[in-house]
């Protein structure tokens, strides 16, 4: 498949095809950006190239599904230290098998910078997710620590919710114990993507973090600092563009969200028609996020859309061994 090709989702009509005459077809369930597939205590995930903004999806971007997943991989295997993740291994450049857990109904979120929605927050009440900041901050400015800031996990169509610390734990929406153990891992999660985004020029701004568990095992889910669920700032030029208070140089989803914010589109009525060269433009983002941050280039996958299949029938067949 080229990279200029993108891949819009996983037809589950086709995968059944393949897998009919092997028992139980298994049920494949379609979200923002991802199809799993369940496969009992493993589930098969599968990343598009659909890109989403404002919790609606939008378009598809060239490479940004093979992107993501390896990314993802990639930042498992970096930080298996910190936190179990739910990874097993990757089964082709967009998919991964992994283990199924118990998904805590919080993203956590983790801002190293007062910025996007944080900064908006901040210029409204002078707070973020109900901690109180300093008087006179500025737009892009570091936070002296890293603040954790949950928000809800709110249903399709839906926004997510921000939400204060007192409110999580009062509303028994996770256990006082899990939580703790959940901010002490997102924070040294954080602190290990600010560390390694510099090795390759970059500020790790903010990023968000999805846990589960497995009975008493804590374990972390979904994507991790990939350029969906992160933002990333060149850190060569932070300095002097904080100094001028001039906007940053992104590397990641946000070039999307301004470009949309530009033509007052953000999340509501009928989204403008996204042109390609915005969408090139947009995918040369995501491939040069990967380069800068594994330091390999991203080599596009060789798989058409009939070897994914197969490859995805094999692992139910075998009843996702590996």
């Amino acid at each position: 498949m080229s990279s200029r090709e993108t891949f819009p989702g996983l037809r589950s009509d086709r995968l059944h095809a393949l897998v009919g005459g092997a028992g139980r077809v298994p049920e494949v369930r379609s979200f923002k950006v991802r199809e799993v597939v369940d496969l009992g205590d493993r589930l098969l995930v599968v990343t598009s190239d659909r890109v989403s903004a404002f919790d609606r999806v939008l378009t598809t971007i060239p490479s940004k599904g093979q992107v993501l997943n390896q990314l993802s991989v990639f930042w498992f295997r970096h930080t298996a230290d910190i936190v179990a993740g739910h990874l097993l291994r990757e089964v082709t450049p967009r998919s991964m098998l992994v283990r199924r857990c118990s998904v805590v109904p919080v993203e956590v979120v983790v801002r190293g910078y007062l910025t996007g929605s944080a900064w908006r927050d901040y210029q409204r009440d002078g707070a973020v997710s109900g901690i109180r900041l300093p008087a006179g901050m500025r737009a892009d400015e570091r936070f002296p620590e890293p603040l954790l800031t949950p928000s809800t996990k709110a249903p399709p169509g839906q926004h997510d919710r921000p939400l204060a610390r007192a409110e999580l734990l009062a509303g028994d929406i996770v256990d006082g114990q899990l939580w703790e153990r959940i901010e002490a891992a997102a924070l040294r999660l954080y602190r290990r993507g600010v560390e390694m985004a510099a090795r390759g020029g970059l500020i790790l701004v903010d990023t968000k973090y999805e846990f589960g568990t497995i009975g008493d095992e804590l374990v972390l889910a979904d994507e991790v600092h990939t350029p969906d669920s992160s933002r990333y700032w060149y850190a060569g030029e932070y300095a002097e563009r904080f100094a001028e208070g001039r906007p940053q140089r992104k590397l990641d989803k946000e070039f999307l969200r301004a470009w949309l914010m530009e033509r007052g589109y953000m999340g509501d009525g009928e989204p403008p028609e996204i042109p390609d060269h915005v969408r090139e433009g947009l995918g040369e983002r995501y491939r040069e996020a990967f380069r800068l941050l594994t330091g390999a280039e991203l080599v596009p996958s060789a798989f058409s859309e009939q070897e994914e299949l197969a490859e995805y029938a094999g692992v139910i067949r075998a009843g996702a061994g590996g």
